[in-house]
């Protein structure tokens, strides 16, 4: 059965249908690549510039001024290094106890099948209906102070790692990648004496090291990006996030010096995706095993 498609193989192979075709796919690559990379250029561009270029009318394509200082300025004004640590330890330390508690939960549901474990699982993606900024009070409270313990979390690093913990799009996607592996796979080890933690440590979790990868990719960038949460539990500014800190530090700062933080600022998010953009599509599209 052949496939329809807007340009038939007997037109495409006719040298003009080839031209037509591949002027098409340009002009259409090329305005995507504008429509993406355009606002990134702006970025990049302007922390060159000085302030009162960045704010005139028209904006200048390439910049006329060439301040390079402009980023020495913004990581010494600005303490990037301090912002920049504090991020990163928030981010690793929120992945740390995801990989732990949403493993354990979606391995829990796929392999182990508990009691009510396909409601557990659409109770848990229900919550994904949910607006996040309509939780923001309830979990502010629950910060504030906590039931049982009764301890002030603000300041501290559970502020941001506890709300992140029980993510249900990433157990989602865990648990869809473990319904993939062969129940006879782990049905062997169990007959080698394996226990559910061991058959999880050395056979499920080798397996899935690229679901795992995207499950990080998404842990990291999800506190990295994150600005309304440590701006209301992290009010000590020797403790805030990049993002948080860039803004409480912005008035008085020179426009260009501000862009070159935000440059800055975006750079590690960027460098990661570009780094790993293969693992994450080979982990979203990941299926079982083959044998």
């Amino acid at each position: 059965m052949s496939t329809r498609t807007l340009i038939s193989p007997a037109v495409l192979a006719r040298p003009r249908g080839k031209v037509l075709y591949w002027t098409v796919f340009a002009a259409v690559v090329l305005l995507f690549t504008l429509v993406f990379l355009g606002p990134l250029y702006w970025l990049v561009s302007s922390g060159f510039k000085d302030a009162q270029e960045v704010i005139q009318t028209p904006p200048t394509l390439v910049p006329d001024t060439f301040e390079p200082e402009n980023y020495s300025r913004a990581w010494e004004v600005m303490d990037l290094a301090t912002l920049l640590f504090n991020t990163l330890y928030y981010a690793f330390g929120a992945l740390a106890f995801q990989l732990v508690l949403d493993v354990a939960a979606a391995y829990s549901l796929s392999k182990l099948r508990p009691l009510f474990g396909k409601a557990i699982l659409g109770m848990m993606l229900a919550t994904l209906m949910i607006p996040a900024t309509v939780l923001v009070v309830p979990q502010y409270l629950t910060v504030l102070d906590v039931p049982v313990i009764e301890r002030n979390l603000l300041n501290t690093p559970w502020a941001i790692w506890l709300p992140a913990v029980t993510n249900a799009f990433n157990i989602f996607l865990l648990k869809r990648f473990f319904d993939s592996i062969p129940k006879e796979l782990l049905d062997a080890a169990s007959m080698d004496g394996a226990s559910s933690t061991r058959v999880l440590w050395s056979i499920v979790l080798p397996i899935s090291r690229p679901i795992l990868g995207v499950v990080s990719i998404f842990a990291v960038v999800g506190v990295w990006k994150d600005f309304l949460w440590p701006m209301l539990t992290l009010p000590d500014p020797t403790k805030q996030t990049l993002n948080v800190g860039i803004y409480s530090l912005s008035n008085g700062v020179p426009v260009n010096v501000l862009i070159a933080a935000l440059t800055i600022a975006s750079v590690p998010t960027l460098l990661l995706f570009l780094i790993f953009q293969r693992n994450i599509m080979s982990g979203l599209t990941a299926g079982g095993l083959k044998g």
